[in-house]
């Protein structure tokens, strides 16, 4: 296919991958931040590439998976609600809470609807005036400027039936959770290219320096991928931490400035907590206090609901790296897509929906 197998040529994949064996001489830890490069690496057996002496882990780059449990009670809260359409992106929907996920909300009869934009679940609140319609506000920066122009439409058309439940989430203060947390062991990142396509890198140098690790700007196919790991690995091997651009063709140091400036004009910075993972500080995004009359937590009264982790489930560990998938005793037994403890099995970026999808044979349980 035009503009897709140019990436993912196997005679360019093997050059690469004897250059990255040609210049490791020590022992690396990378951690690919974004769950569509994890899907990638698993898929394309990118790893089975590498020299021995690479590892890869995998980072909290899946914005389904960060969600937390408590989040998704207070979507089916309001969702279960009468005069609600509850709109949403189809992967949030098998994502399970403490009790039930979407899709039980809606076979018990609630009108969830899944959409492919913001601004679709917009169009829905002007045709049903009747109705209180809510967006699932899921994402990472990249979402995040569709989900802000959403929010401004409805306020600046005066759509007073239309709010959205805010889980957005920040890439550079998970890195520093990581790269800050006893358990850590990463050399060096692959950072995730669509971020940074909304927001440049210039927010990863001071990290860089700081924790004394490389950052490459990596994108999502094959060949994307090796490049990015062999600029980490020839950083470390000459002793250098900087960020790098290996997604040239859809970033800039500057990022999206006009994306950026409206982000900035609807949302603020404020502490949030990822799921398996716990509270990290100024690490995601909630309403301004002028359009806090479309904050769908607020307007139907939800933000006292909390819960607890599924014991069995280690998708915190995992998100950090610490653990794989095939580590959990529950992966491909208690847990699989069908029955998920949680989100990093049901997720189309969740790493451990990765191992299973395409090494299953190799690690699937049957306890």
């Amino acid at each position: 296919m035009k503009y897709l197998d140019e990436y993912r040529d196997p005679k360019l994949a093997q050059q690469l991958s004897a250059e990255i064996h040609k210049i490791t001489t020590k022992p690396h830890v990378l951690m690919e931040v974004c769950g569509g490069q994890t899907h990638a690496i698993v898929k394309f057996g990118i790893d089975e590439l590498l020299p021995e002496r690479i590892e890869l882990v995998h980072g909290p780059g899946c914005p389904v998976c960060v969600t937390p449990l408590e989040l998704i009670d207070r979507a089916v809260a309001i969702a279960s609600m009468k005069d609600v359409i509850f709109c949403s992106f189809g992967d949030m929907l098998r994502v399970p809470g403490s009790q039930k996920d979407l899709f039980s909300v809606k076979a018990e009869g609630g009108d969830i609807r899944i959409v492919y934009s913001p601004l679709d679940a917009l169009k829905v609140a002007r045709e049903h005036p009747e109705k209180q319609v809510v967006f699932f506000a899921v994402g990472f920066e990249t979402t995040a400027p569709g989900n802000a122009m959403a929010v401004y439409q409805a306020k600046e058309q005066g759509i007073t039936n239309f709010s959205i439940l805010v889980s957005h989430v920040l890439v550079p203060p998970a890195i520093e959770a990581v790269l800050s947390s006893e358990n850590n062991r990463i050399n060096g990142f692959l950072a995730a290219g669509h971020v940074c396509t909304v927001m440049g890198y210039w927010e990863y140098e001071p990290i860089a320096k700081k924790y004394q690790v490389p950052i490459v700007v990596t994108g999502f196919e094959p060949l994307d991928i090796l490049q990015g790991i062999y600029m980490c690995v020839k950083q470390l091997e000459e002793g250098r931490f900087e960020v790098e651009n290996q997604y040239t063709r859809s970033v800039s140091h500057d990022g999206n400035k006009p994306a950026q400036a409206l982000v900035e004009k609807v949302f603020c910075v404020s502490s949030r907590k990822w799921r398996g993972i716990g509270e990290i500080p100024q690490s995601g995004l909630c309403l301004r206090d002028e359009y806090k009359d479309h904050d769908a937590e607020a307007r139907f009264d939800v933000g006292q609901l909390t819960t607890e982790e599924s014991p069995d489930c280690i998708s915190g560990l995992i998100l950090q790296g610490v653990k794989k998938p095939h580590e959990c005793p529950a992966f491909g037994g208690k847990c699989t897509p069908e029955k998920p403890l949680g989100a990093t099995m049901v997720s189309s970026e969740g790493a451990c929906a990765a191992y299973y999808r395409y090494r299953k044979i190799e690690y699937k349980r049957v306890s």
